[in-house]
Order: structure tokens, then C-alpha cells, then sequence
């Protein structure tokens, strides 16, 4: 609750300023010191409304139930110079987990050239084009099927980022989580050809892969061994049912994710895709386990602005009008999960989209799902409505 008083009266604060003195987009959130040093404040506020239809089991109850909450209450600090550092420190108070903690400096500032970036701390994984996109930039309200259900998510480590006019280069190596129930190590790495990079005009092809060498783990004295999980909600955030699992799978030697993405931006159109794999190895005779997914989506910002790129990811739309940008999506993604014996289930989904960017700080979606699964004898198909309002800086 402190937290939501806190995003309103920022808000209040903002709207009652005089307007001779800065216009919304120019929030007080950071200041620069004369030498170039730059603090500032990071806060996401997220409010999520999700009603479920056409979800009727056998015995005629409901598989899902509406729900309407807080989805995220993201607070943090950043402090940087631009061309020698930038440090983070991020919390998201709703779920009770970190996010990006890190310290990043760049080699030219030490050098006499340009080697990359070093980064040390809780990031974020490189295997999945939506995962590693800023979660307050996410073009749907949640990410695809396949990237939910593959995507590793953050682990601590350090990583290196080599970036040059015409393709960009990113290795990692993790072995922790802040969280401190991910046990093993990652080796990771993106590589992105860029042969078009201008603004509104973005041409990017890139491969992914990583290898996770899974831990088990001691809890008062019993030690269990490592395992692995595939699964994913229908694209909706606010439940924890899953149409599509593969349970837990004892033995989990190896886990080894790999990713194929493409992005095209020119003018208001943009196209993005994506195809994700995971495999994992089992010991002690347990059947290895693959699995595969992708998604296609194309936006078209009504009101002409682009979709932002730089460093190999999106953000959110900047609008140009005094009434925000407008943007209406389609996108189309499907996950396997079975194969044999393992029978995870299979699951596709439609979706469309409409946001509102109302100006740089503020963002209203909302997205139509018309979900099939089919997972054994049971086959579930609901349609989901969903609504977000989201302020941020």
C-alpha cells in the first residue's frame, strides 16, 4: 500500500506543478552532478486486470478466476557516467525478488580503446530476445509462450557486451541467484547481425545459446538432487494455472537452451519473431527431454512514431503528440512440451493488442488471448481479457 501511495503522489505531484515549468515528460527523478555523475530513482507501478472465459472443465467448474491487483511495485537507484560506469540496484517489492543489481564499466574509459563493457552482478540471462528486453518495455502484456516457459531468467555473474555499427556480441557466465534457489552455473552468449540500425529503420538477426549445469541443493541437512521444470501460464500473469507442464524431472544433469531471433523496424511497422529450444539431460537412466517453441508478431504505431531500438533491444514508444501514440498488435506463438514419455502438452495462442502511450511515463495496454492446449485427455481453450495501467521512469 506504501508503495502504491507513493507512485499516486508522484503522480499528483507531477500534475500540479505550474505549467510554465517543465512539461509531463521532464519528471525531477535524477540529477547531474558537474562532473557528469548521474543518481537517479527507477520505479515501475503496474495495476493488472485478467478475466477468463470458455474455461469450463468436465465437472463444469472454472480452470481460472478473474483477478485485478498490483502486478508489479518496482523501486531502485541507479547511479552512472556516461562512457565510464553505470551501477544498479533494483527490487520489485510485489513478488518479493530482485532484479538487475549490477556494476558495469567500460573498457575505453581505462583504455585507449574500445574493448566493451564489463558487467558484474544480477542480470539478466542472454537466451531469449523478449526475455532479455526490459520488462517495462514488453510490447504484450506478458512474453510468449516459448519465452516464458525457456527463458532462464536473471542469475549472478559477469558478462561482456562488444557492440560495433553492423553486429553486437554478448558472452556471460553465471553461477548464482539472489533469489537463492537456483543452484549450477551458465555459459552464455548472443550474437546479433545489425546490417541496418537507424532510427526507424532497423534491421537485426541474431542466435543465442546457453548451457546451465544444474545443482542440487542441501536443506537442513537432506540433500536433494537437481531437477528441471518446463512450463508456462496461457500468457496471463495474474494465475498459476498451467495448461501445459512437464512436472519436475528428477536427475537434471545439463539444461541447454538455444534461440533464433529476427527483428524488422521501418517507420511504424515493426515485425519480431523467434524460435526457442531447450534440452535436458537426465543421469542414472532417465530419458533426456527437448522441447521447442516460437512466436511472430507484427505492431503498427497508429500514430507514426517507431519502436526505439539501441544496444540490441526495444523500449517503449516515445510519442510525439500532445495525445500519446497509439499502437494495435497481432501476435501468434506456440509451445511443444511433449515428447516421449514426458507428455507436457502442446499449446498455441492468438493475440491482439492495442496500446496507449500516453506520454514517456505512462502506458495503458490491453490484449485479447484466444488460447488452445492440449495436454493427455485434457483439452482447454479459454479466451483471456487482459488490461494494464503502467506509470514508470
Amino acid at each position: 500500500m506504501g508503495f502504491t501511495k507513493l507512485a499516486v503522489g508522484l503522480v499528483l505531484a507531477v500534475a500540479a506543478q505550474p505549467s510554465h515549468a517543465y512539461d509531463i515528460n521532464d519528471w525531477p527523478t535524477h540529477y547531474v552532478f558537474s562532473d557528469g555523475t548521474d543518481f537517479g530513482l527507477i520505479m515501475t507501478y503496474r495495476y493488472d486486470v485478467n478475466n477468463f472465459s470458455h474455461d469450463e472443465e468436465p465437472d463444469g467448474s472454472n480452470a481460472f478466476e478473474d483477478s485485478s491487483t498490483n502486478r508489479r511495485k518496482e523501486l531502485g537507484l541507479f547511479m552512472r557516467k556516461k562512457g565510464v560506469y553505470d551501477a544498479i540496484v533494483d527490487y520489485e517489492f510485489q513478488s518479493k525478488s530482485w532484479l538487475d543489481t549490477a556494476l558495469r564499466v567500460q573498457s575505453k574509459a581505462f583504455f585507449d580503446r574500445d574493448y566493451g563493457s564489463f558487467r558484474y552482478g544480477y542480470t539478466k540471462t542472454p537466451v531469449s530476445f523478449e526475455g532479455v528486453t526490459s520488462t517495462k518495455a514488453t510490447t504484450f502484456l506478458e512474453l510468449s509462450l516459448p519465452a516464458q516457459a525457456i527463458f532462464e531468467g536473471r542469475r549472478t555473474g559477469i558478462d561482456w557486451a562488444f557492440e560495433r555499427p553492423k553486429y553486437i556480441v554478448n558472452l556471460g557466465y553465471y553461477w548464482g541467484d539472489l533469489q537463492g534457489d537456483n543452484e549450477g552455473t551458465t555459459l552464455g552468449g548472443r550474437v546479433a547481425w545489425t546490417p541496418r540500425k537507424a532510427a526507424g529503420d532497423v534491421v537485426h538477426l541474431g542466435v543465442s545459446g546457453s548451457r546451465e549445469n544444474r545443482g542440487g541443493s542441501w536443506d537442513d541437512g537432506v540433500y536433494t538432487g537437481p531437477t528441471a521444470r518446463i512450463r508456462t501460464p496461457p500468457e496471463a500473469g495474474l494465475t498459476p494455472v498451467r495448461l501445459v507442464d512437464t512436472g519436475t524431472l528428477s536427475n537434471a544433469d545439463q539444461v541447454r537452451r538455444a534461440g533464433l531471433e529476427g527483428l524488422w523496424i521501418r517507420g511504424p511497422w515493426s515485425v519480431q519473431s523467434e524460435w526457442l529450444r531447450v534440452d535436458i539431460s537426465r543421469f542414472g537412466g532417465k530419458p533426456d527431454f527437448g522441447a521447442d517453441g516460437f512466436y511472430a508478431y507484427g505492431s503498427w504505431i497508429v500514430t507514426g512514431e517507431s519502436r526505439p531500438y539501441s544496444n540490441g533491444y526495444t523500449g517503449n514508444v516515445v510519442p510525439k503528440g500532445a495525445w500519446g501514440a497509439w499502437e494495435l498488435l497481432l501476435r501468434y506463438s506456440e509451445l511443444d512440451l511433449n515428447d516421449d514419455p514426458v507428455q507436457g502438452g502442446k499449446e498455441h495462442d492468438w493475440t491482439i493488442g492495442a496500446s496507449w502511450y500516453l506520454t514517456e511515463h505512462f502506458k495503458f495496454q490491453a490484449n485479447y488471448i484466444w488460447a488452445t492446449s492440449d495436454k493427455g485427455n485434457l483439452a482447454l481453450d479459454p479466451q483471456i481479457f487482459e488490461l494494464r495501467a503502467q506509470i514508470y521512469f
